[in-house]
């Protein structure tokens, strides 16, 4: 067996951090998971921790060249290791999400911890320096308001779609939205633990804040609405166009790997070209052929399920040379 296309991605990325707003900073890594940075009047709240201590270093690094004020929130928009098990490096800091997330890490955090782990070996450089699963100290249920001096900071559970917990923090004066993975911009959604049916109605809410500048769970930080409207449409184009592929095989009758042919060959010559495409979609596809037949709590992913999905659908695809050739 091959292993994850992501195992292969051991370049460095190139970071940027970007002043979206005085004080509003998007941590971006050409396609590799994003941070926010909101600086109060007296502290700093960070947007997603990184995946490791290790890694959110550097966040704190970029933190340190404008401004002295400590860390004192991290909020969480969702569960994935990837943005949540770095979170120790912000010492004390409050750790907030959604009563949703909590929930799924009760659930699944460890298996979700064991199984990221094994697919992206360079975001989890350092991976020694984890603790143990990142718990939150506060979690709030739909929405609450953060005071940072008078800085406004609306932290919102925005609705199911990259997870069930899905959270955005939204700038409300200064019009800023950090999405979480509600929204990505040149980056393939993963869609592994996604809800598909309620994604369109989550990402409506999001269009409808009004955002003028956004940070994506991946992607480039976007600066005016056309920007923002092009990633929200892009992202509701990819779900959607795969969920219909999905429903359509699963009403004939299709197998996963049939579904998995159909979804690549239609949807390559679009997206293909996004970051973690060949990584994420047999991820994807899993999920959206599960939810069309029915399955509205997404099966929880282990380091076995994702060796022999990926072993199931890389197998099939070796093997379409010889059966042409029979």
């Amino acid at each position: 067996m091959s292993g994850f296309a992501s195992t292969a991605d051991l370049a460095d990325k190139q970071v940027s951090f970007e002043e979206l707003g005085p004080g509003l900073y998007g941590y971006t890594a050409e396609g590799d998971p994003n941070s926010g940075v909101v600086i109060g009047d007296d502290s700093v709240l960070v947007v997603d921790a990184q995946a490791t201590p290790a890694m959110a270093q550097d966040v704190l690094a970029r933190i340190g060249a404008v401004t002295d004020k400590p860390v004192r929130h991290v909020v969480l928009s969702h569960y994935h290791a990837v943005r949540v098990l770095g979170a120790s490096a912000y010492g004390d800091a409050t750790i907030i999400a959604s009563d949703a997330t909590r929930d799924l890490i009760v659930e699944r955090g460890q298996q979700d911890m064991d199984s990221e782990i094994g697919r992206f070996p360079r975001l989890f450089r350092g991976k020694e320096s984890i603790p143990g699963l990142t718990w939150p100290t506060l979690v709030f249920h739909k929405r609450m308001t953060l005071w940072l001096g008078d800085r406004e900071v609306q932290i919102i559970h925005i609705g199911r779609s990259h997870t069930a917990g899905d959270t955005v923090v939204w700038l409300p004066k200064e019009k800023v939205l950090f999405a979480g993975d509600t929204v990505e911009f040149g980056a393939t959604p993963y869609c592994g633990d996604a809800h598909f049916t309620d994604w369109p109605a989550t990402l409506a809410a999001v269009k409808a804040l009004g955002a003028e500048r956004l940070v994506p769970g991946r992607g480039r930080s976007l600066i005016g609405r056309a920007e923002v409207d092009e990633a929200i449409a892009g992202t509701a184009a990819f779900t959607s166009d795969l969920f219909a592929i999905a429903k359509a095989g699963v009403a004939k009758g299709a197998s996963l790997n049939q579904i998995y042919d159909v979804a690549m060959e239609a949807m390559r010559p679009k997206y293909g070209h996004w970051v973690i495409f060949d990584h994420c979609m047999p991820f994807d596809v899993s999920r959206a052929v599960d939810e069309a037949k029915g399955i509205e709590h997404p099966r929880i992913w282990t380091a076995e399920r994702d060796v022999e999905m990926w072993q199931a659908l890389e197998e099939a695809k070796a093997a379409k040379p010889a059966e042409a050739r029979s």
